[in-house]
């Protein structure tokens, strides 16, 4: 299977998104849903997806457990700090839809060491017990704890999203670089090459601005540990969905067949330990 590890729907008529502020979000300030990226996939050869969460939001976590079409697997939101999070949990988990993962807005929390409160990882136990993955949506910023926390969980398997936002419009992130590499060295940690022609100047952006990010990431990960994301829709903001999937295979390395099937498909599989074919029912 060919899987995008990383993609949203969201429809602001029903739910207030604080991320969507501003008028540069004006392009994508409307409902998306499976019929506006089914076609898409299909054009892209790919498979199968895997639906991130957008809020934090049980209610909405839900509704994306009751899709199905070419979904394979869903990332969705628990409050980890609240006191009944294994019973939440367990209550996604008898939804029809396939919960592979939970992720938070690590990135929005003021505090950048929230990973490494207490209660913060009293639910991440219950996550690694209910044999879920945990997506790691932070920055430079909150990289520090992002080490301790992997270290502190070794057979949790973590999943970082969006290379952790390097200032790739800036042409390099000294912060990012000096951090990755600890992060790297845990073996509990996949990294999606997602989210990166966000970080660059949307509007003349090519694939040479992300070579030197995603060369490092390659190195830093190995090909056993890289999983392709588009971050539809997000991504429409700098490039349509073939744009962002041509920019990383131009600033991929050489990669051979199987390394590549792993980057599209294999390490997706695995890592969130998706069904051979898309949820359905």
């Amino acid at each position: 299977m060919r899987i995008d590890a990383h993609q949203h729907f969201w429809d602001p008529a029903r739910y207030s998104y604080p991320w969507m502020a501003g008028e540069a979000m004006d392009p994508v300030r409307r409902a998306f849903t499976p019929d506006d990226l089914r076609g898409v996939l299909q054009d892209a050869a790919i498979d199968g997806t895997v639906l991130v969460q957008t809020l934090s939001s049980l209610a909405e976590t839900r509704e994306f457990l009751q899709l199905a079409d070419f979904v394979a697997g869903v990332v969705g939101w628990v409050d980890l700090t609240s006191s009944t999070v294994g019973d939440d949990l367990d209550v996604l988990l008898d939804e029809p839809g396939r919960l592979v993962g939970i992720r938070h807005q690590v990135h929005d929390e003021p505090d950048p060491d929230w990973l490494g409160r207490d209660d913060v990882r009293r639910g991440l136990a219950v996550v690694q017990s209910r044999g879920l993955t945990y997506d790691l949506l932070v920055r430079p910023r909150e990289l520090p704890a992002a080490i301790d926390v992997v270290r502190a969980f070794p057979e949790l398997q973590f999943v970082l999203d969006h290379i952790a936002k390097p200032r790739i419009a800036d042409g390099s992130d000294p912060a990012w670089t000096g951090l990755m590499p600890a992060l790297a060295a845990a073996p509990n940690v996949a990294v999606k090459l997602s989210g990166m022609v966000t970080e660059t100047d949307w509007t003349k952006w090519t694939a040479d601005d992300l070579r030197p990010f995603v060369e490092r990431v390659v190195e830093w990960f190995g090909p056993d540990r890289l999983l392709f994301g588009s971050d539809w829709p997000v991504c429409l903001l700098a490039g349509s969905y073939d744009e962002v999937r041509n920019g990383l295979d131009t600033a991929l390395p050489a990669m051979g067949p199987a390394e590549r099937g792993l980057l599209y498909g294999g390490n997706a599989q695995r890592v969130y330990r998706l069904e051979s074919s898309p949820a359905a029912g």
